[in-house]
């Protein structure tokens, strides 16, 4: 810590006479500039003086005319100085008596008048006047370097990393990536104890690559390992190095690894790599110099000549697929870790970190929730808690229900309710019968999505959705599955089709939803009649540089077959879904009707409905209001039959 202070101390030192050579610099640029613009002034004699004054066309301004005595204390000269009218400027040396001559009159036919100053009296005040530009000047610009941080505006190269110690993140933090964790524990050890690994022989890791979709928790997992290693922690991002200089971005990256040292063992972390490890080379028309001297100046510090003993680099991309192959070799980033969306273990153990702060209801089951949402990642889980904390103090109720869960969900995935949209009754039947469709689907092929909601309530662009989930999660899908799917989506259209004998454009989601399957199982699953051949690769974000002109391994003859296929599997799918419809059509219009009357039905509402063919719960309801209705009729004649004069106590004791 001495050395430091010590260190700081010259730098200061050095600090001050730099700004301090900058100011006088710039002050003698200007008086430079000043002395060089500034015009030569006219000197007469006081012969041509007394010409020009006694001049009728009056060449000179008289208003400027001034003296300042020279010559000691009995001013025995005196210089002249004054305008012409057309601003020239000039002075004439003139002696004692002369001087009086001319202001007495005796030289001119009149009296001139000079303004006679003294340097005695007026010396400091024509000094301040003169320094006052130059003073504000200075102040400006030692504003201009305070403002800028103790002179960073200078500091172009320096590193902007940021520097957090504590255990701010912890992995109790952290839920849903067990297997993940567990890679990371072997690094954490070998910052605790280095000395273990070093005696054994074995080289921890130089950089760990955290690769997935957004929202998994990899900025999360980084700042946990920091904490639970207990070791100086520095993030950047990856766009903080590009600038527009080019040589600023490496020049950062060679402080950053400086400072790292000086604070080993440490992690150093680089959220958003791709903006500066993307593949060299692969831009349109040439390179980007700056970027990819960066990422050179990051590779050489990485596994360069020196080593960095101490320091281990943490990054997070969700595009590994544009990285910098020599970034990805052994060495470098030579430990890659999937942080892939939680399943449902993963999920409801998300749900319980983020629902530490949160007071829900005892109905609440964060293990059903779990089951609802698949596909959710960290920051959707984390919303839509959140969301569901919104509704409940909206409702100024101080405990989250399970229907402000539901209603998340439905925000989270579709956007809010549009209740005020206006929907036509025919256009209600038309959106019922084909969410009916789907429901119907679902229930009757064992490997479709089963529907576990369904609404005709508009939510976003959508005038209804179902809600299709598997029944269990898999990662695998078989062809039978697939097919079963693409029918599953086909419901609805067919729906219309056979209930209304027209057809609409909701179901245009749901089309693009099938082709997609279906069109992947011809070209990348080996699927079809065409054979076990991958025609195209998984259809991921295109890196312009790379695959711009990438050409098609395939004929224009196989592009046919292709397209003839996709559209075989699609209307094998619906013909079949067709048949289904037909075979189930009372059981459609039923789930259709309840859906008009109710809006909203749930799974529990669409497996009733199959077994008994009726909604109890909107039953009840009618029932009870046709009670309520039937007693008025009772009570309105009694009510008629009493005379005017009778009170309410009266027509009470007859109604009893």
């Amino acid at each position: 810590m001495q050395q430091n202070n010590q260190n700081q101390q010259p730098r200061k030192k050095f600090d001050l006479l730099f700004y301090l050579i900058i100011i006088l610099a710039i002050i003698g640029v200007f008086l430079l500039i000043q002395n060089l613009t500034r015009p030569n002034p006219k000197e007469l004699s006081y012969a041509d003086l007394v010409v020009a004054l006694q001049d009728n066309t009056n060449e000179i301004d008289q208003t400027s005319l001034s003296a300042q005595p020279i010559g000691g204390e009995n001013y025995q000269m005196f210089v002249i100085s004054g305008n012409y009218k057309d601003g020239t400027q000039f002075t004439c040396n003139v002696t004692a008596d002369q001087f009086n001559l001319l202001t007495n009159g005796d030289v001119t036919e009149y009296p001139v008048t000079i303004l006679l100053y003294t340097l005695d009296e007026n010396v400091f005040l024509s000094l301040i006047i003169s320094l006052i530009p130059y003073v504000i000047m200075i102040g400006f610009f030692i504003f201009l370097f305070k403002s800028q941080g103790n002179g960073k505006a200078f500091d172009f190269g320096k590193s902007t990393a940021r520097l957090s110690r504590g255990k701010t993140v912890t992995f109790e933090d952290v839920a849903g990536c067990d297997e993940e964790k567990e890679e990371l524990v072997e690094i954490i050890d070998f910052l605790k104890n280095p000395r273990k690994y070093a005696e054994i022989g074995a080289r921890i890791p130089k950089g760990v690559l955290l690769f997935g979709p957004p929202g998994t928790g990899k900025t999360l997992l980084a700042k946990a390992v920091a904490g639970e290693a207990n070791v100086p922690f520095f993030s950047i991002s990856g766009s903080d190095f590009v600038e527009m200089f080019v040589g600023v971005g490496a020049s950062r990256v060679r402080d950053m690894f400086k400072t790292a040292k000086e604070h080993a063992p440490c992690i150093i972390f680089i959220d958003e790599i791709d903006a500066v490890g993307r593949q060299r080379g692969a831009g349109m028309g040439g390179g980007h110099d700056e970027r990819e001297q960066t990422l050179n100046q990051l590779l050489v510090e990485m596994d360069g000549f020196t080593g960095n003993l101490g320091i281990i680099v943490m990054a997070a991309t969700n595009r590994p697929d544009v990285l910098d192959p020599a970034l990805l070799r052994p060495g470098r980033f030579d430990r890659q870790i999937t942080i892939s969306n939680p399943d449902v273990n993963g999920r409801t153990a998300i749900l319980k970190v983020h629902a530490r702060n949160k007071h829900l209801d005892s109905t609440v089951k964060l293990e059903e929730i779990a089951q609802r949402i698949p596909g959710f990642s960290g920051a959707d889980i984390e919303n839509l808690l959140n969301e569901a904390a919104l509704l409940a103090a909206r409702d100024n109720r101080k405990v989250i229900n399970t229907q402000d869960i539901d209603e998340a969900i439905d925000r989270v995935m579709m956007g809010p309710a549009k209740k005020t949209r206006k929907i036509t009754d025919g256009e209600k039947r038309l959106i019922a019968h084909h969410e009916a469709g789907h429901a119907v689907i679902g229930l009757k092929l064992k490997n479709s999505n089963i529907v576990q909601k369904v609404t005709i309530i508009p939510r976003g662009q959508a005038g209804g959705y179902a809600l299709m989930l598997p029944e269990e999660e898999k990662y695998l899908e078989t062809k039978q599955s697939l097919l079963d799917r693409i029918t599953g989506y086909l419901g609805g259209r067919v729906s219309e089709e056979v209930n209304f004998n027209e057809v609409s454009t909701g179901a245009s989601n749901d089309f693009q939803q099938a082709t997609r399957i279906a069109r992947a199982m011809v070209t990348e699953y080996g699927m079809s009649d065409l054979g076990p051949v991958q025609y195209e690769q998984p259809q991921g974000s295109v890196f312009l540089g790379r695959d711009y002109l990438k050409e098609k391994n395939f004929s224009d003859q196989i592009a046919l077959e292709i397209d003839k296929e996709t559209r075989r599997i699609v209307e094998e799918c619906y013909n079949r879904a067709k048949e289904v419809i037909i075979e189930n059509l009372d059981l459609l219009k039923t789930i259709a009707d309840y859906l008009i009357k109710v809006e909203t039905l749930t799974k529990t509402d669409i497996d009733e409905i199959e077994a008994t063919g009726h909604l109890k719960r909107y039953d009840d309801l009618v029932a009870e209001k046709k009670n309520v209705v039937e007693v008025q009729p009772e009570v309105t004649p009694k009510a008629e039959e009493t005379s005017p004069n009778t009170s309410s106590t009266d027509s009470t004791d007859e109604t009893r």
